[in-house]
């Protein structure tokens, strides 16, 4: 048995409230908001303590696999395991299946620390002082939640009414409120003794598995069934999808948190955001002398208090306050700061018209095991992409009914194979694929491999693939 906490970072999230850089394909923990590393990886280095943590246990959306599999690998942070959900069922299952997971590799009587993928956190002494305290908590017998020390009347957030002290500095937890409105979120802050419900845990696994048991059989049967069905797949634990989708689909605030008798809080002052909203955003970022928070190539004039943000085009704000302008490479969003909680409204008017439903669903910039690309200019019969593959990594060997390719070197080095032959292929060097040609693109260097692509024919669509051999393991 080990000592150290076993951290499990919740990463399946698919979120699209910070659109339009979050898509559903490209949720907000995978992406650089402000700065050059994601939330995702972030989280990660708040792990990164040998001597007070394990490996972690990443618990994601199938879908986003090679995205936690490559951002892990850049922080230098190895897993513990990658525990993938054939489908989504909320938190209590997800959890147990960590928990079942984790009891088989570490035994029960260690503490799990439940982390979110896509939360901005001040990890500082405060921080790991709360660490602290709630593991002393959770080896008292307790299931432990962290509870942020409110500063405003939020209405994002549900809360928690603390109850009697248990001792180092814990609270055993009264009750959990829903999301308030607004004057009952200013009648709990001048009570007092509420905080904000964070989402992070510190569990004993025997005792929370014990508390499924009691509280949620269904969800840890399901659960168990599901890991002890896994299959081992390249870098990931693919969770049996019969076994779990019969679990419910249920919160761990829900199925455990709110029945047990032995949860507690611990309060928490540490800076803290769900990063749920631009505003948000704008909150947590480094603000100029206007009040401003600006990423990306951007101009402002006679403008406060405002974030704006821009990922390609040059994006120029004049007159303005307490606006939220985010562009992407194929959308523009503006708004003014205090209504950007209702992005997910905005979200579902473009989803439901089939001339916009793209934009809310897919990002001009796919990620792939071996790198991705990013969607440059469509035109009929024509498309542009920039295509980036990772060091020592390699496409399927494949070919195309309907197009052929171009591909032109504009950094680093490719080994291309066309048919039987394999050459090199230098910066500023290109190379002709013919329709229906056996091909495939590799990067034996030590840098990042770019290329523009361009693809002719009458059908363009990704789905024309024909995947002859595929290390990845897609058919």
């Amino acid at each position: 048995m080990t000592s150290k906490i076993v951290p499990v970072i919740m990463a399946g999230g698919k979120g699209t409230r910070l659109w339009p850089l979050s898509r559903a394909s490209a949720p907000k923990q995978f992406l650089e908001f402000l700065g050059e590393k994601t939330l995702f990886q972030k989280t990660l280095e708040r792990v990164a303590d040998t001597a007070l943590y394990e490996a972690p246990v990443v618990v994601t959306n199938v879908d986003f696999r090679f995205l936690v599999a490559e951002q892990a690998r850049t922080t230098g942070i190895a897993l513990a395991s990658i525990l993938l959900e054939p489908v989504a069922r909320n938190t209590a299952p997800a959890l147990a299946a960590a928990a079942v997971l984790i009891e088989r590799l570490h035994g029960a009587d260690v503490v799990m620390q439940v982390l979110a993928s896509d939360h901005e956190i001040d990890a500082g002494d405060v921080y790991f002082d709360c660490i602290s305290r709630a593991k002393a908590a959770a080896g008292a017998g307790r299931l432990v939640t962290f509870g942020i020390t409110p500063h405003e009347a939020a209405t994002g957030y549900g809360y928690i009414e603390t109850g009697e002290g248990i001792g180092n500095g814990a609270y055993a937890v009264r009750r959990f409120v829903e999301k308030p409105d607004r004057a009952r979120a200013e009648a709990m802050l001048a009570e007092g003794g509420y905080l904000w419900n964070s989402g992070m845990f510190m569990l004993p696994v025997g005792l929370f598995l014990r508390e499924l048991r009691q509280y949620a059989p269904e969800v840890l049967d399901a659960a168990a069934a599901a890991v002890a069905k896994a299959r081992h797949d390249l870098d990931f634990e693919r969770l049996d999808e019969e076994a779990f989708a019969r679990a419910p689909d249920i919160s761990v605030d829900y199925a455990i948190f709110e029945k047990t008798p032995i949860a507690a809080v611990v309060p928490s002052s540490f800076g803290w955001s769900d990063l749920g909203s631009w505003d948000s955003v704008w909150k947590t970022g480094r603000r100029d002398e206007a009040g401003n928070v600006t990423d990306g190539s951007t101009t402002l004039f006679d403008t406060r208090n405002s974030l704006v943000l821009s990922r390609d085009i040059h994006v120029a704000v004049q007159g303005l306050e307490d606006v939220a302008v985010i562009a992407s490479e194929d959308a523009v969003y503006v708004g003014r700061l205090e209504d950007s909680q209702n992005v997910g409204r905005l979200v579902k008017l473009l989803a439901a018209e089939a001339r916009t439903a793209k934009l809310t669903e897919t990002h001009p910039t796919a990620y792939r095991p071996w790198g991705g690309y990013t969607s440059v200019l469509n035109g009929e019969r024509f498309q542009v992409k920039r295509l980036f593959v990772t060091p020592g990594k390699r496409l399927s060997l494949q070919k195309h009914h309907h197009r052929s390719e171009h591909w032109i070197v504009v950094r680093g080095t490719a080994e291309v194979t066309i048919g039987e032959k394999t050459v090199p292929l230098r910066e500023n060097e290109s190379v002709y694929i013919p329709q229906g040609e056996l091909h495939r693109l590799a990067n034996p260097g030590k840098i990042l491999l770019e290329l523009i692509e361009v693809q002719t024919g009458s059908y363009l669509g990704e789905d024309d693939i024909i995947r002859v051999e595929d290390e990845f393991g897609r058919g």
